[in-house]
């Protein structure tokens, strides 16, 4: 099986509010990820989609894969370097300002068409069914 990976790095965004938005994506099939990224409301959404975008795009050119059978089989956030910055303060004090970044890795699967198992239909014995209408028919009634 093909795993198809693509990685977006020194995003100028925290890990923790890209993770917000990985875990929502993460294990869904490619094409439903990026409508759902789409329309999210986040800063965050717009590099991901175009790394999915991107990603699927290895997946067609470069492996001769089709769109609709990928998932998203793995996707992880790391930390990248953090940049370091100073915020004056009052009195003359400075605090630091830590800006961080984020790495993010993908990988896409290809989901495998699964079998369905046809359950053979049960050989009905009709003598049992007019059995059971008789017995139900010489029941006394209620008066």
């Amino acid at each position: 099986m093909t795993d198809v990976t693509a990685q977006l790095r020194y995003y100028r965004m925290g890990p923790r509010k890209m993770r917000l938005l990985v875990d929502l994506i993460r294990g869904k099939r490619a094409e439903r990820a990026l409508a759902l990224l789409s329309v999210l409301n986040k800063r965050g959404a717009l590099p991901l989609r175009k790394l999915l975008a991107s990603a699927v795009a290895n997946a067609k050119h470069n492996h001769s894969l089709p769109a609709e059978n990928l998932y998203i089989k793995s996707i992880t956030v790391d930390g990248g370097p953090v940049l370091k910055r100073w915020m004056p303060k009052a009195h003359g004090r400075a605090t630091p300002v830590r800006e961080r970044t984020s790495h993010v890795k993908l990988t896409l699967g290809v989901l495998e068409k699964k079998e369905k198992k046809v359950k053979k239909p049960e050989a009905r014995n009709p003598k049992s069914e007019t059995n059971s209408n008789e017995q139900k028919s010489k029941s006394p009634k209620p008066v």
